[in-house]
């Protein structure tokens, strides 16, 4: 039995190959993600010099767990660590950077951060539980805005 093929051109393209239109070159599937995430660390980069110019400690950074990940652990000054989630917005389009993490994601990050004390619990045999907060890193526009305590974990 044969299949009947398309040979007139009408096909719409793959998604490895580039458009046609406006003398575009091809592209591979995964350069705006390879460039998002670029990005993104660029920004991460940013906002921890910021927060070690406000003299807290730097920790660790993307901490991840099946469920969550959080984009830097840092020490303040007096001994509470810090988990901030980093969102860069162009625009404030739909509220901007800070409006966009919802509901969802402060589970994620809260998620990520009982697992990160859960290993500084195995690690460390005479623990102490540290105070926590987390904070927001929001970049509207290339403004940085620092929006501490932004959120608790017994709200989400």
């Amino acid at each position: 039995m044969k299949r009947k093929t398309q040979t007139d051109g009408t096909r719409p393209t793959l998604c490895h190959v580039g458009s046609r239109e406006s003398g575009s070159a091809a592209r591979d599937n995964f350069s705006a993600a390879a460039r998002s995430k670029t990005v993104g660390a660029a920004f991460e980069a940013r906002a921890q010099a910021f927060l070690q110019r406000q003299r807290l400690r730097f920790v660790a950074r993307n901490v991840a767990c099946r469920g969550g990940e959080i984009d830097l652990v840092m020490r303040d000054r007096d001994g509470a660590l810090v988990f901030v989630e980093v969102r860069a917005r162009a625009q404030r389009h739909y509220g901007g950077a800070a409006a966009s993490i919802g509901w969802r994601k402060k589970q994620r990050i809260v998620r990520a951060a009982r697992h990160y004390l859960a290993t500084l619990a195995r690690r460390d045999e005479p623990y102490e539980q540290p105070t926590c907060r987390f904070d927001v890193i929001a970049f509207e526009g290339g403004r940085l805005e620092w929006l501490r305590d932004a959120f608790r974990a017994d709200e989400v």
